[in-house]
This record gives C-alpha cells, sequence and structure tokens, in this order.
C-alpha cells in the first residue's frame, strides 16, 4: 500500500514553477536561457515598504500574531477596499494569510465539499483546478475564446451551473491571458449570478493596478451589490506592490466564511509573517506614485513583444488589458515538423522543443486549460525579451 494520499493522484505539480525549475537547470549547465516562464514583476520592492520592514524588525515584531492578521494591517485591507474600490468592511469580515495563493487554498479546503463543483474560466490559472480538486471538488471549465477576448459571456456562465456549483471564479485581470472584464462585462455576468442563489463568488484581484490604456479595473461586490454577502474578494500585495516573496495575501467576506478559513489556517501556518503585515500596513496607507512609471514601463513590453510576435509566421497575439502576460496562439505551427524531424502536435511539444533549440522558456497553454497557445510573461527586461522574440522568429522559421 503506497504512503502517499490518493488525492494527491488528480493533483499536478505547478507547471508553471517547472519550467522556471528546468530553465535554471540549463542555466546551471551553461545555456543561454531566457525564462519567460515566471510570475512575478522584475522591479524591486519600493524602498519604503523594505524600511517599513526593518523597522518592524527593529520594534523587536517577529512574535506570533492573531491567526486572521494584526488589527492593524487588517484595518489598513478595509481601508483600501473603500477608498479603491468602493466596498466596505469590517476588520472581522477580513483574513490575511501567506500570499494569495495560500487564500485561495484556505477558502477551498474551508468550504469545498465531495461532490460539490466550482466553475472556472479557462484559460485559468494553473493552480485553481487542483486547489479544487484537493479540497475533493470537481472543477468545471467554461472556456473564454479569443475571439472574446479570453473572456466567458453570460450565456457561457449559466450553461455552466448546476444544483452542484458552490463557487464561481472570476481573475479580472487574469493570469494566463491578461483579459479584464469592464463594469459592462461584470454586471452582465452578474446578472446570471443573481439568479442563482447556490452560487459563491470568489473574485481574485491581485492584478487589478496592473491595466493600461485606461481601463479601470472594478470589484464585481461593487458593481453589484446584492452579490457582496456571497462573494469573497481576494488581494494581496505580491504583483502590484513587486512583494512576491513576501506573502502576503488577504480576503474580504462574509464572516462566517473568513472564520472558517482562519480556522484553516490556525492548524497550517499559523498566520502570515507577522513584520510582512506591519510593512503592509505602510504599502496599502502610502501613495502608489511608483506604479505609472512601471505599468508604462509594461505597456511598452507588452507593445513591443506583441507587435513582434504577430509578425511571427504561424503565430498571432491578442493585446491584453492587464497584468502582465501574453498568451500567443500557435496554431499555425501544429503539423509541422523541426529540423531534427519532429512533428509540434501541440503547444507543449511547441514549449519544450523552443526551450531546447533556442533557449527560450514560456508555459504550453495546456497548463491553462486552452490550447494551442502558450503564456510568456514580459516582466523581465526589454533587452532579454528583444532577444526572445528573435529566437521566437528564428525557430517559427525553422519549422517546415
Amino acid at each position: 500500500m503506497s504512503i502517499i494520499a490518493k488525492r494527491l493522484s488528480a493533483v499536478k505539480p505547478s507547471p508553471t514553477l517547472a519550467v522556471t525549475t528546468k530553465a535554471k537547470e540549463l542555466k546551471a549547465q551553461g545555456v543561454d536561457v531566457v525564462d519567460l516562464g515566471v510570475g512575478e514583476p522584475d522591479f524591486p520592492t519600493p524602498k519604503h515598504i523594505c524600511d517599513a520592514a526593518k523597522a518592524a524588525l527593529d520594534r523587536g515584531e517577529t512574535k506570533y500574531v492573531p491567526v486572521a492578521g494584526t488589527l492593524a494591517f487588517r484595518q489598513a485591507i478595509c481601508g483600501k477596499l473603500k477608498r479603491e474600490n468602493n466596498l466596505d468592511y469590517t476588520p472581522d469580515e477580513i483574513t490575511v494569510n501567506c500570499g494569495g495563493k495560500g487564500t485561495l487554498y484556505n477558502l477551498f479546503i474551508a468550504t469545498v465539499d465531495e461532490g460539490d463543483e466550482v466553475v472556472i474560466p479557462a484559460p485559468y490559472w494553473v493552480s485553481y483546478p487542483d486547489m479544487v480538486r484537493l479540497a475533493g471538488g470537481t472543477p468545471v471549465f467554461v472556456t473564454g475564446y479569443e475571439e472574446n477576448g479570453f473572456k466567458i459571456t453570460p450565456d457561457d456562465l449559466e450553461k455552466a451551473i448546476t444544483p452542484k456549483t458552490k463557487w464561481f471564479v472570476l481573475n479580472s485581470p487574469s493570469n494566463p491571458s491578461g483579459a479584464a472584464y469592464s463594469r459592462e462585462e461584470l454586471r452582465a455576468l452578474a446578472d446570471v449570478l443573481a439568479r442563482h442563489e447556490n452560487v459563491w463568488i470568489v473574485s481574485d484581484e491581485i492584478y487589478e493596478h496592473i491595466v493600461y490604456d485606461g481601463f479601470k479595473s472594478y470589484s464585481i461586490a461593487a458593481v453589484a451589490p446584492e452579490l457582496k454577502n456571497r462573494t469573497l474578494t481576494v488581494n494581496g500585495l505580491s504583483k502590484s506592490f513587486s512583494m512576491t516573496g513576501w506573502r502576503v495575501g488577504y480576503a474580504a467576506g462574509p464572516v462566517e466564511v473568513i472564520k472558517a478559513m482562519n480556522k484553516v489556517q490556525s492548524q497550517s501556518t499559523s498566520h502570515a509573517v507577522s513584520f510582512c503585515q506591519s510593512a503592509g500596513v505602510v504599502a496599502l496607507n502610502s501613495p502608489m506614485d511608483f506604479l505609472a512609471e512601471r505599468n508604462a514601463t509594461f505597456k511598452a513590453r507588452r507593445d513591443m513583444v506583441a507587435a513582434k510576435l504577430n509578425a511571427v509566421k504561424g503565430m498571432s497575439c491578442r493585446t491584453p488589458e492587464g497584468a502582465f502576460y501574453l498568451y500567443p496562439s500557435v496554431a499555425g505551427c501544429i503539423g509541422k515538423k523541426t529540423p531534427d524531424g519532429k512533428v509540434i502536435e501541440n503547444d507543449t511539444d511547441f514549449a519544450s522543443a523552443l526551450l531546447e533549440a533556442e533557449g527560450v522558456a514560456v508555459v504550453p497553454g495546456v497548463a491553462f486549460g486552452l490550447s494551442p497557445y502558450f503564456r510568456l510573461s514580459y516582466a523581465t527586461s526589454t533587452e532579454a525579451l528583444e532577444k526572445a522574440c528573435e529566437r521566437i522568429k528564428r525557430f517559427c522559421e525553422s519549422l517546415s
């Protein structure tokens, strides 16, 4: 009898981390690799936030804190949600966790039972379905096709909901496509959800501030106040503040759900890091002037890479509203052969052959539930992106 729990048989290791690991292994062997697989900003954490963490350490804030998070940080989160998202919450409706991933994991473990269904639009962040499976639930996928900007329609959502549906996962702007829903599009989805009182909504807004071309992010709980009492708004410091390694995420929602999530956390990580929460207070309460310059850099990279990829034979690339990813189609490369005779049968073959031939690491679309595409992150230097684009072009031109 195996020592490994059966529940793990349905779970795959994170494909994005696997790509990054492979890229690092090749680099260690002396291979010149351009890694476009990692999903984190290449900018440093702003100095005033780092200084706040150092000050907290100097004050001796290295002890246990409440499972739900420090009161000061939860109050700062309430202020942020009111100021930026037009959402009213009290500290007891807030939970602080070890990153946005920790927040979502706690949520699904705390609320999903065997047989429950969770509706997840595809392409999706790789961890959503496996978290649902670990909790005993069944992910139900709804495809957001490229011709609709990788977004689902109200009719798509309506067809996916059953009496077993417990959660609908909304990620806007999205990882991996960068697609973001307008206020009008959120309202249309909300009209469907309002008719199904058994369905709760988890709104993952981790990329809310990384948007372009005048786009504005909205919280569905603010667009549709009638859904607020069954919506969990999830966010964190990783992306906007370039604090991926700090592992600080949070959620706002009904007290019943928050308490259940805290119960899970009390038996796992106990709480998010104490001094990181003190830095979080400063992050949320300070001006975010640094974002304008960073987003301008991201936008310039997005536009440059999208233009170069759209000029490559066999590829097409939509320009997204937000985040720092592109999700190009490689439909025109499927069925072609590499110089050594290997047939590109799917996007996994494409990504593997690209890494082997040209040293460019990307994540195949199958990991995100929609093929034939791949995800690349443009949260890296312009020089690296230009090099990667030239290599991708050369690789595609080598196919026959």
